[in-house]
């Protein structure tokens, strides 16, 4: 008899301001599109059909995690504006992460309506429109995922590096960096880790995003593993 944890199907989407990738979950097999324009969304398959499990994450750099405790609802948008830039027509919102005891606050206003339409179309199989959240969301919610002690999970997009890093469960580091380019974003990223006191060639690196195979090669020099989720 199948089990019906692995028949289960789902699909999980990030999108971008320069377009977007997709992993397909069905009978236990998960496929991944790699990153495609914008422009082929009415014609990718994937997106004709509904699903148990419908994730969009947003590659928004406009986010920050608040402590459960320092969280108020009037207070989203000047706390979030504390620490990004916002104009004035930029929505907010907020997500609650109980198992970090915090809020993810957050603005989906990048410029950018696929993520709307996504959510639009990618329906769940009851016929639901899923959110569409924060990539530091899915971000955080992958890192209990990371075997190793050292949990490094981090995504690059359109000049950002998304980075969450952890020891056993706790939480050091939830943030977004401006990096034009790829070899940038390593910089961040290793000047986090020596921030952290952790040792890269310790560790394994998960990335979230699909990497070129030059960038997977560059980190490989540096860590003990690079894993594409």
């Amino acid at each position: 008899m199948e089990n019906p944890r692995t028949a289960l199907s789902g699909i999980s989407i990030q999108v971008s301001l320069s377009g977007y990738s997709f992993k397909v979950q069905s009978g236990g097999e998960v496929r991944s599109s790699g990153w495609l324009a914008a422009d082929r969304i009415f014609t990718t398959p994937e997106f004709q059909r509904r699903y148990d499990e419908v994730d969009i994450a947003l590659l928004t750099p406009k986010c920050t995690l608040v402590p459960e405790s320092f969280f108020h609802v009037e207070r989203v948008r000047p706390m979030l504006s504390d620490v990004v830039a916002l104009e004035e027509e930029d929505a907010t919102g907020y997500v609650r992460i109980p198992e970090l005891g915090a809020v993810l606050l957050y603005s989906n206003t990048i410029g950018e309506s696929l993520s709307r339409v996504l959510s639009q179309t990618v329906l769940t199989a009851s016929g639901e429109q899923a959110p569409v959240l924060p990539e530091m969301y899915y971000i955080l919610k992958t890192l209990p995922r990371c075997e190793d002690y050292n949990k490094v999970v981090a995504s690059y997009m359109d000049g950002y590096l998304h980075l969450a890093v952890a020891q056993g469960k706790s939480l050091l580091l939830a943030n977004v960096y401006r990096a034009p380019d790829f070899t940038t974003s390593e910089y961040y990223l290793f000047l986090a880790l020596k921030r952290l006191q952790l040792n890269p060639e310790v560790s394994t690196v998960c990335f979230r995003t699909p990497l070129a195979p030059e960038a997977e090669m560059s980190l490989y020099r540096y860590f003990k593993a690079v894993v594409v989720l």
